[in-house]
């Protein structure tokens, strides 16, 4: 595992306790990678990892490895991606993709290339393994909403609130990409493709950075990204998204909620009650409608039979237990695991749209395979590809 901070924690805890309540074939927690000697050392002895290091081309020619889980910043992602794919070793990285859309063109390339030898990859995009939106995800395929019109997804927190905290790589383009926008709105973004099972055609964004400079080690630093960001997304299947994110929403501390609404039914989850989903099903008489809370803890319900009695909760961390649960049977059973680098790739257009949309005004067709345009651009540039 290359990082070690917080998604390196994170993973790591996921690694050291899968087998203990899943089936999933046998693996040792080898190596942890990171750039200060003695912080990878102090990493590897409290999370389990039998050694560490500072050099990640070296770990990947090693032998001994055949997984690479990268949990460093996005502008690292591609590099080690497309290293590690190359070296015959099957990769997880953690989202987004990349920090630039050509950066993530060549991992999903690379993705391809190396899935034709047998060499797999998914990117972490741990809230599909959350129990209540698995079993949303059900209910939408199920046909239980009916036809979806439109969904709206907020993901709220607050940890910027206060001008005067510190800068930090996520606040600088160049390491972080983008800032709520890549962070946060790409797991808003990615559910609406999975909960929905559909493509992203047109994009209308807007995105703003209300604390424009933060304490650094040189003073006053120039914050470079987002701390908020607003989208419209038009579906292919006509449905219309709506998607906000920030990171200065004052009380909200780590708020994904998702609301998905059909002509026969709707769904409510919110990530701060995820062990909870509210259901409303229309095809009842009008007297008997209403929102039902479903505790998602029993057997049936996804994952779920690993873990406790029923009635027990969940957390967060076991998000991405279950990812690592599903990594590795994939792997194990010789299938493609899912989300793949191209479902990233996807997300990764749609964050790049929001950002042109943004800074042109206007909103911008996205073709599937192809470049973007603005919609008002003309028809035999926007039809291209």
């Amino acid at each position: 595992m290359i990082g070690y901070a917080f998604m390196g924690k994170a993973h790591s805890n996921a690694w050291r306790n899968v087998a203990s309540y899943f089936d999933v074939p046998a693996f040792e927690q080898r190596v942890i990678v990171g750039r200060d000697a003695e912080g990878a050392a102090s990493a590897a002895a409290k999370y389990g990892w039998a050694e560490s290091a500072t050099d990640w081309r070296a770990v990947i020619a090693r032998d001994d490895i055949q997984i690479v889980d990268i949990c460093a910043p996005g502008f690292l992602h591609a590099e080690i991606a497309i290293a590690a794919l190359a070296a015959g070793k099957h990769v997880l990285v953690e989202k987004p993709l990349a920090n630039t859309m050509a950066e993530a063109e060549a991992m999903a390339a690379a993705a391809r290339t190396a899935q034709a030898a047998g060499v797999q990859s998914m990117i972490g995009f741990n809230y599909r393994r959350i129990p209540a939106l698995a079993l949303a995800k059900e209910l939408v395929t199920e046909g239980r909403l009916g036809t979806i019109r439109h969904v709206r997804a907020a993901y709220l927190q607050d940890w910027l609130t206060d001008p005067g905290s510190p800068m930090t790589w996520r606040l600088n383009k160049d390491t972080a990409g983008s800032g709520a926008l890549g962070d946060i709105a790409s797991h808003a973004i990615d559910q609406v493709l999975f909960l929905l099972g559909d493509q992203v055609t047109e994009v209308s964004g807007r995105t703003h950075t209300f604390t424009t400079h933060r304490p650094g080690a040189a003073g006053l630093e120039e914050v470079t990204v987002d701390d908020a960001a607003w989208a419209t997304l038009a579906l292919a299947s006509g449905a219309v998204a709506s998607v906000e994110v920030s990171r200065v929403a004052t009380g909200r501390k780590n708020s994904l909620k998702l609301e998905i609404y059909g002509d026969k039914g709707s769904l409510l989850f919110d990530l701060e009650d995820l062990n909870e989903l509210g259901f409303l099903d229309a095809t009842l008489p009008v007297r008997e409608q209403g929102f039902r809370r479903i505790l998602v803890n029993e057997p049936e319900h996804p994952y779920l039979e690993a873990w406790w009695p029923q009635g027990h909760v969940i957390g967060w961390e076991h998000t991405f237990t279950h990812e690592i649960r599903d990594f590795l049977v994939a792997i194990d059973g010789g299938t493609a695991p899912s989300p793949s680098f191209e479902d990233g790739l996807a997300v990764q257009r749609i964050l790049a749209a929001v950002e042109e949309s943004a800074a042109a005004k206007s909103s911008i067709i996205l073709l599937a395979g192809g470049p973007s345009a603005p919609a008002n651009a003309p028809t035999d540039h926007t039809q291209g590809a």
